[in-house]
Formats: C-alpha cells, sequence, structure tokens
C-alpha cells in the first residue's frame, strides 16, 4: 500500500516534528538478528525482535545535520543527496530540484567523484547530443544511427541528470542508506567529502560523519528527512554572499580539482573527518531533550510494531549495470 505524502513539518515546533516522524515509523529499526552492534547507541529498545530506535537520537542528529548543511552551503559548498534505493529516488529528485542542489537517484556510476574528469566529458557528450536534435541535424544521420544517438543521450540523462548542474566537486553528502550506496561512500571518504546520512539498525556508523538513526525503507520517514536537510540547504544559498563563489572544490574545463583546497590536511586514510568539530551541543536554540518533547520513552504499542514490520519492505541492493 502506498505511503501518504505528510504535511511538511519543517515550520512546525519541535514536538510537532517529533510526532511526524513517529507517525512516520522513523523508530522501526530491523529486526534483531540482522542488526550492526555498532549501533546500539542509537537504539532505544526491541520489541517482538524488533530494534526501536531512539527517536531523541534522530532529533539529535537532524537538528545537527541541518545546521551543518546551512553553514556549508552558506560557505559556497554543493550538497550531493545520493537515493537509489526504490523508496528513496522521487523523493529525493522533487525536493533537491527544489533547493538547487544536486542529486543521484539512478545507479551510481564508478568514478562520479574519483574521475570526474571523465563524467564532465559525459555531460559535455549529452549537450552535444542536444544540440544535435535542437538544430535538426540529426536528420540527416540514417535511421539507425539516430537510434543509436537517441539511445546514447537517454542514458546519459537517466544516469547523470542529477548532477548536470554541479561544475565542483560537492562540499558534502547526504546518503539515505549506507548499506545501498558503498560505492557512493567510498568515493566520498576518498576524497574527505563529510556524510550526512539517515541509518538505520544494520548500518554502520562510521559511514557517516553526521548520522541521523532512522528507518531508511519507510518512504514517509525519508521525506521528513529529505526535506529537512533539503529546506537547511536552501537556507544556506540565502546566506551566501553576493560576491564571486568559493573556490572550494572548483574544477578545470577537464574536471581537474583546483589547487589551494581549504578543507585543511587529511587525517589517516585520507579523510578529512568533520565528525569532531561538531557535537549535538551545538545545536541552536534548543537541546535534544526540548526537540524531543519525551516522546521517545513512551511506551511502544507492540501491535503497531506488528503491523509496521509487515508492511516495512526489505532492503533494496545496489543497482547493478
Amino acid at each position: 500500500m502506498a505511503d501518504s505524502t505528510p504535511a511538511s513539518p519543517a515550520s512546525s515546533s519541535p514536538a510537532s516534528l517529533v510526532k511526524s516522524l513517529i507517525d512516520a515509523g522513523i523508530h522501526f529499526g530491523h529486526r534483531a538478528n540482522s542488526w550492526n552492534p555498532k549501533m546500539t547507541p542509537y537504539i532505544f529498545g526491541k520489541r517482538n525482535r524488533i530494534h526501536i530506535i531512539d527517536v531523541k537520537e534522530t532529533i539529535k542528529g537532524l537538528l545537527l545535520a541541518r545546521k551543518f548543511i546551512t553553514k556549508e552551503v552558506a560557505a559556497g559548498k554543493d550538497v550531493l543527496f545520493v537515493g537509489t534505493k526504490r523508496q528513496a529516488r522521487s523523493i529525493v529528485e522533487s525536493h533537491v530540484k527544489e533547493c538547487g542542489m544536486h542529486y543521484v537517484t539512478e545507479r551510481w556510476l564508478g568514478g562520479t567523484l574519483t574521475n570526474f574528469s571523465t563524467i564532465r566529458q559525459r555531460l559535455k557528450r549529452l549537450e552535444e547530443l542536444e544540440q544535435l536534435e535542437e538544430s535538426g541535424e540529426i536528420a540527416n544521420y540514417s535511421k539507425k544511427m539516430e537510434a543509436t544517438l537517441n539511445r546514447e543521450k537517454s542514458k546519459i540523462k537517466r544516469n547523470l541528470e542529477g548532477i548536470r548542474n554541479m561544475g565542483k566537486l560537492p562540499g558534502l553528502m547526504v546518503i539515505i542508506d549506507v548499506n545501498a550506496e558503498q560505492n557512493a561512500v567510498k568515493e566520498a571518504r576518498k576524497l574527505g567529502i563529510p556524510i550526512v546520512a539517515l541509518l538505520d539498525t544494520d548500518s554502520n556508523p562510521d559511514d557517516a560523519d553526521i548520522a541521523i538513526p532512522g528507518n531508511d525503507d519507510a518512504m514517509r520517514a525519508i521525506e521528513i528527512v529529505v526535506d529537512q536537510l533539503a529546506r537547511a540547504a536552501n537556507e544556506g544559498r540565502g546566506k551566501r554572499p553576493q560576491s564571486a563563489p568559493s573556490a572550494e572544490g572548483m574544477v578545470d574545463g577537464d574536471g581537474n580539482q583546483a589547487p589551494g583546497d581549504p578543507r585543511g590536511p587529511k587525517g589517516p586514510g585520507g579523510r578529512r573527518s568533520n565528525r569532531a568539530q561538531f557535537s549535538a551541543k551545538d545545536t541552536p536554540g534548543e537541546t535534544a531533550e526540548e526537540a524531543q518533547g519525551g516522546t521517545a520513552a513512551e511506551p511502544i504499542d507492540d501491535g503497531k510494531v506488528d503491523g509496521a514490520t509487515a508492511d516495512k519492505p526489505a532492503h533494496q541492493p545496489a543497482a547493478t549495470v
């Protein structure tokens, strides 16, 4: 049964946000036998062999991620949202388009970040094919060649449309389900790009610099989280100075990283982690307890857990060629 789209709680009180998240099933994890022990700090308890996520930790991570994204975007950095699983595709695309950031909702192509120059060349090829069609010159080719060129254009557009205007490497990434996006995680780690991620109980929190523990299978839960983060990015865009864009992450015509990367020295393994720079106390104007409104500690109706787990879809594997 399809999930209905909830009203956005972005402008409501923290208590209303908590209620919206719980109504969306953000607190339902996976079966206890498929958990990742590293997620223990984010787990409230267990009901009927299903782990229940601590909503207080969800709110803490969400508020921290919102502040971080707003700050980084205001400094001139761009955000790349990644959500290729079926439940996240349309949600990520629609919300990210509204905030003017970049997204990947189809298969993650190897080298999207680490071989960015090749990706830029494919996007230039897409522009050439579109100009060929707009000018009418494609009619001069044989029917077979015309069909081949149209297929090539459709394939490039399907895979790369979301990063078409990404002229530089992203300053940070938002990932829905790190288990399904391991290739994206590895490339971000190699380049030292911070990761904000929605993590279910079977995820590894080491894959994220800022973790938002929550159900990464429920469409309504995904929509609320993506909406909050997209609004934070939009807020950051509004705070950007009217001067020239930041040189951070800029690339030349071949897609090569510009010199003078101001992100600072790399840590062990080539990773520039931002995790140590942020903590829950950085969240302005409210604490996790105030935001949570006391709802995380409320007893969970066992019947609701049973109903939710029966409807909860299984994880989708990463897309393949």
